[in-house]
């Protein structure tokens, strides 16, 4: 049976989500990345809600240079919102995709504005 990338990648995500899970003391940072946009959100799973949300489809980071700058301040954005929440220390949910790129580039803005993971 062959497998198309979309489906290998929600296997692996689903692998990933059954090891780590976001807690009202250290949320999940959960990642989606799109051809053209990449989202973020913080979640509390044992709630069940999303803390705080961004993407580069915010008016603030859709102009600004490529993708893996776009997810650069996504992540710095997501950090900051995080802040205002009082949370400090997140678990990564990278959603099945490989560290690397916009995913990494997305990490590395959220280390940056003080996200601990």
């Amino acid at each position: 049976m062959k497998f198309s990338k979309a489906n290998r990648r929600r296997k692996i995500h689903y692998g990933i989500r059954n090891k780590i899970s976001g807690t009202s003391s250290r949320p999940r940072l959960s990642v989606y990345r799109s051809n053209r946009f990449i989202y973020c959100q913080i979640v509390d799973d044992l709630a069940g809600v999303t803390l705080a949300s961004a993407s580069s489809r915010e008016d603030s980071i859709a102009q600004n240079g490529n993708k893996a700058d776009q997810a650069k301040l996504v992540g710095k954005l997501i950090g900051e919102r995080a802040k205002q929440h009082e949370i400090e220390s997140i678990v990564f949910d990278r959603g099945g995709y490989l560290y690397h790129g916009r995913v990494k580039a997305l990490a590395d803005g959220a280390r940056e504005a003080g996200l601990k993971f």
